[in-house]
């Protein structure tokens, strides 16, 4: 399933994986230490061949409307690699109840990299 959906008196609402990815994305890159949003090897493989890929992020909804997510991280050097994974999943979780209403069930972060970034 891409999309999870609801019915109120006015209609349906439907919110589809990609917006569920952007949110994570942006609540990601809030967080000190992360100096961006990795790729997998799909994405990598693409933009060799010229294509534009968005977002990194896999996102998964069940038929029962619980989410998954993962996203794949580059941090900054110098900085605690559990401690920044730890407050992504944290605020991931925040923006995506607040702002979606969904069930998450897990934010699983694939640290990929380290690599130099200024350390405010």
């Amino acid at each position: 399933m891409d999309r999870e959906e609801s019915h109120t008196d006015l209609g349906t609402i439907k919110i589809h994986k990609n917006v569920v990815a952007s949110i994570a994305a942006i609540a990601a890159g809030e967080i000190e230490g992360v100096k961006s949003i990795g790729k997998d090897f799909r994405s990598g493989i693409l933009e060799l061949l010229g294509k534009k890929v968005l977002c990194y992020i896999k996102v998964v909804i069940d038929k029962n409307g619980d989410v998954w997510v993962e996203i794949p991280l580059i941090i900054k050097y110098g900085y605690n690699i559990p401690d920044v994974a730890d407050k992504v999943q944290e605020n991931v979780r925040n923006a995506l109840e607040k702002m979606t209403n969904l069930n998450i069930k897990d934010i699983n972060i694939n640290v990929q990299g380290i690599e130099k970034g200024d350390k405010e």
